[in-house]
């Protein structure tokens, strides 16, 4: 089960971050977590938070990569 905490990490500026790092579109990080372009778009937007499974994958794909965001800027 998802943590509270694990999705409210998951703001549209750490998902544009974690998008941006592994180098890519919102069609490939779409297809990369089995959700459509448009969800990605609306993550990143801030009008949707990712929760649940989705949640939890970012957090996945993002440890897998070694992405470590800060407010600042994501460290590769």
């Amino acid at each position: 089960m998802t943590s509270q905490r694990e999705q409210e990490r998951w703001d549209a500026a750490r998902v544009r971050a974690l998008r941006r790092y592994l180098r890519f579109s919102q069609q490939e990080m779409a297809q990369e977590l089995g959700t459509r372009q448009q969800t990605v778009s609306e993550w990143e937007r801030g009008a949707y938070k990712p929760r649940g499974t989705s949640a939890r994958l970012l957090s996945i794909v993002a440890e897998r990569a070694g992405f470590r965001y800060t407010a600042d800027s994501p460290s590769p």
